[in-house]
């Protein structure tokens, strides 16, 4: 375990092509180039990479001191009143289970799903029953050393405030929550503005969920735009509208001595972004 927060891109940034990189296995040389430290496999549409494939990326990862996460198909819902989507979301996140062990990471990103007209409570309590039940397949198929990240969202009718996310992570100690700062941000129209906030936020999660996990936790952030909705779309550092200001959070971190994994999913310039990130925090912690 690391003893520094790491920081990478979510997928492929334009500047991958850009630089002449072509296929998955530049993106370890492609992540040290950037000075970033992690990168985040995106298998948002499916997990369409081969495990020889993902094996090979693993090694190339590891060859280069970068970490491997995945995210899982956007499609998983945890909450469906359909109880054949639910069964399907535990066969996504086996499948995401199979690539990101060959790739020789251990964390997987995942949605909860929608309230679907369902009250909240009722929605949360078919997303933990579906969890519980993903959990036990995933220890049943030799994958009970992966670690799944519930993620908090940005649109209002998903399952995803801090509180439903912690909820989630207490069914089993090697839950992690995937804090999405960006999603915060647009779910509560411009809520995070201060250090306090984000403090606040980390504080609900250390008092429920405990120091350890959340030392640890996995995060997203970007800047979006909202709407009445909530989350309309991610935008770059270079906005000025939207929020929110990546800095309070890493003066908060710094402190603490967190060590979190930062994936910025910035429009294009994740790696770039996650540079402006890692430099402002190691001019907080010093380097190693």
């Amino acid at each position: 375990m690391t003893n520094r927060a790491l920081f990478g891109p979510a997928g492929l940034p334009d500047s991958f092509l850009q630089k002449g990189y072509k296929t998955y296995t530049d993106i370890p040389k492609y992540t040290v180039e950037m000075g970033l430290d992690t990168f985040e496999y995106q298998c948002g549409r499916g997990v369409k990479i081969k495990t020889q494939n993902a094996a090979v990326l693993g090694e190339l990862a590891k060859q280069a001191g970068v970490t491997l996460s995945v995210h899982a198909p956007y499609y998983i819902s945890l909450s469906s009143p359909d109880e054949q989507k639910r069964k399907n979301s535990a066969r996504y996140l086996l499948e995401s289970a199979a690539a990101i062990a060959a790739m020789g990471g251990k964390r997987i990103v995942l949605h909860s799903g929608s309230v679907s007209g369902m009250a909240r409570e009722v929605a949360l309590g078919m997303a933990k029953e579906t969890l519980r039940y993903c959990i036990g397949r995933l220890d049943a198929e030799g994958f009970s050393d992966v670690t799944l990240c519930p993620e908090t969202m940005g649109k209002i009718n998903q399952l995803g405030t801090v509180d439903e996310v912690i909820e989630l992570c207490s069914l089993d100690e090697r839950l992690i929550p995937c804090i999405d700062f960006g999603h915060l941000n647009a779910r509560t129209a411009g809520g995070i503005k201060t250090k306090k906030d984000y403090e606040d936020i980390l504080d609900n999660v250390e008092n429920k969920l405990g120091k350890d996990r959340t030392k640890v936790f996995h995060s997203h952030f970007s800047k979006i735009e909202f709407s009445e909705g909530g989350e309309k779309r991610h935008l770059t550092f270079e906005d000025t509208v939207f929020g929110p200001d990546p800095f309070p959070l890493l003066e908060v971190i710094a402190e603490r001595g967190y060590t979190p994994t930062i994936i910025c999913e910035s429009d294009g310039t994740q790696a770039e972004d996650a540079a402006i990130m890692k430099r402002h925090y190691i001019s907080l912690v010093g380097e190693a």
